[in-house]
């Protein structure tokens, strides 16, 4: 066996040991002192008591509401909306024109979405000068509570603008392995319309594919940090923020009760989950009878309006939110209800070009090497399934997606915990490996389907010719797929770039990034500074998408046939 063939081989045990260590450690590391033991902390006993103080927390009942409902109601809207555009124009020239849209849609990450989502909404938001006074009659902002109304609404918004392109990307992924342009063509030539042709002959295939992403969807929006920041209501916040800021507080007796409040998290985010899977039985049982009962066009008009007006709703509302981010940072002054700011001035952008170059730097090289790492296992992964010319076992498909399943707050405060008594320095290299865990998932994801999909005798030929395996994955398989290779570079790096809380902990608040002091700035800060910082978060990840569509071009561009 070569060195190429063994390492090839030893990369997906090592990526699942990356996937799952942190992971379990964490868990471990969190459920002691939830019951008690955290020696260097004095707790030498092992007891209930916080649990008890856990239960008597004021609010825990609206906390736990919370994050269920805004997990659960965010994770249907999404999956509606992109359910029901791809049931309604799949395979047309809007579908074409939306999959362009795709790969900027990604590259916002999450606090900037809810930034500029909030800075639309607000009283004195975008929307409301837009429509006043001519039409509102508003010469003050209007008396309502956006962001942060108690039912959460604006935090279900902002989890939707960034659930659906994930979804859409998902699902595009998995169309071709349940040969959805296949089923369509022949229920459509059955005499079933495009909303009822995808509803019951593609859709019972495809949701078994994308049933993993959604959970992580929901696994997400039921723990998220940043998001709930930034959207949610303060008094009481949803579990995950309480669990955060019990961990930041400087009477340290208070980590007990964090360690109890990450456990209740990790239960909440199992019973969302178990709600879901719940839910899909009883879809099921139910839709059994309509799937063969003949209807082939009911429903269509209003499939097709509810499709396109939603998805265009939510590509509008995350347009309008980064065009007021733009303005904002733009502005010299801007009284309400002037539809423009006047005089519009790069003076805000002078006064960040310093405080940001720290951060900037730390945002970039933190994402570098994360997503470096991550390409580097997971194109060995692949490689191996070339190999054994067998993919994935689903146990092992399970394990990529961990880091995903388990509310991020659960297990990242047991790795500190386990970081401090262990000595490890927290700081860069802690918040690189901490962010791999986050991006590695994402990276496969994006490339698992390219990978598969490259045609085996281009292999066959470079062996038939003489050329080793190594040989044959350096000079055929990486040159023709350097595009999907590049593209989910950029997808992870852009998922480092939104990374929050693994930089807030691992590093342990020393280690500042533009997300941080984004987040951080939307709690109370100046506008034009938190709007600045929000772009400088969204420009990373453009570049990184710029330079892979047009990287391989550049390198490529005498080979014409690895450009099409």
């Amino acid at each position: 066996m070569s060195g190429f063939t063994l390492g090839v081989r030893l990369l997906p045990r090592l990526t699942i040991l990356l996937l799952v260590l942190p992971v379990a450690a964490g868990l471990v590391g969190v459920v002691a002192p939830a019951f008690g033991w955290l020696p260097a902390l004095g707790g030498r006993t092992w007891t209930l008591a916080h649990w008890q103080a856990l239960w008597q927390a004021p609010g825990l009942a609206d906390m736990l509401r919370l994050s269920l409902v805004t997990g659960l109601a965010s994770t249907l809207l999404a999956l509606a909306i992109v359910l029901l555009f791809l049931a309604a124009f799949l395979e047309t020239p809007l579908f074409r024109v939306v999959r362009r849209l795709l790969s900027p849609l990604l590259a916002v990450p999450h606090a900037a979405a809810a930034i500029g989502l909030a800075f639309l909404l607000t009283p004195s938001g975008l929307a409301s000068r837009l429509f006043s006074p001519w039409l509102t009659g508003w010469t003050q902002p209007p008396d309502y509570l956006f962001p942060g109304d108690p039912g959460g609404l604006a935090l279900i918004a902002g989890l939707v603008l960034k659930e659906v392109p994930f979804l859409l990307l998902m699902s595009l992924a998995a169309l071709p392995q349940c040969q959805a342009r296949e089923r369509l063509m022949v229920a459509r030539a059955l005499g079933y319309g495009p909303v009822s042709a995808f509803a019951k002959a593609v859709l019972p295939g495809l949701y078994p594919l994308i049933r993993l992403p959604v959970y992580a969807v929901i696994a997400f929006a039921t723990s998220t940090v940043e998001v709930a920041l930034i959207l949610g209501p303060s008094t009481p916040p949803t579990l995950a923020v309480a669990v955060v800021r019990w961990l930041g507080d400087p009477d340290l007796s208070l980590r007990f009760l964090a360690s109890a409040g990450a456990l209740l998290q990790l239960a909440a985010t199992a019973l969302a989950l178990l709600a879901w899977w719940g839910a899909e039985c009883l879809v099921r049982r139910l839709a059994a009878g309509w799937l063969i009962d003949g209807g082939r066009r009911r429903g269509e008009a209003t499939g097709r309006v509810l499709g396109a007006t939603l998805t265009w709703l939510a590509i509008g509302l995350l347009g309008a939110s980064l065009a007021g981010l733009i303005l904002w940072s733009l502005a010299a002054y801007w009284p309400f209800p002037a539809a423009w700011p006047s005089p519009m001035t790069l003076r805000t952008w002078r006064e960040a070009a310093d405080t940001a170059l720290g951060p900037l730097r730390h945002t970039a090289s933190i994402g570098l090497g994360a997503t470096a790492l991550s390409v580097v296992l997971v194109v060995g992964c692949l490689e191996a399934e070339t190999l054994r010319r067998r993919p994935l076992r689903p146990g092992a498909q399970l394990i990529l997606y961990l880091p995903l399943l388990v509310p991020p707050v659960a297990f990242l405060y047991g790795l500190v915990q386990l970081q401090a008594q262990l000595g490890l320095a927290a700081g860069w290299l802690a918040v690189t490996l901490g962010h791999s865990l986050f991006v590695l998932p994402y990276v496969f994801l994006s490339l698992a389907e390219s990978y598969r999909r490259l045609d085996p005798r281009w292999g066959q030929v470079a062996a038939a010719l003489g050329a080793s395996r190594a040989a044959t994955f350096r000079r055929v398989r990486l040159p023709m797929l350097a595009g999907p290779i590049a593209v989910a570079a950029a997808v992870g790096f852009a998922v480092s770039v939104g990374q929050y809380l693994p930089t807030l902990l691992l590093g342990a608040g020393r280690l500042a990034t533009l997300t941080t002091e984004a987040v951080s700035l939307a709690s109370g800060g100046d506008r034009r500074l938190t709007a600045v910082y929000a772009l400088g978060q969204l420009a990373l990840p453009a570049l990184g998408f710029a330079l892979a569509l047009g990287l391989p071009r550049f390198l490529f561009r005498h080979r014409r046939q690895l450009l099409t």
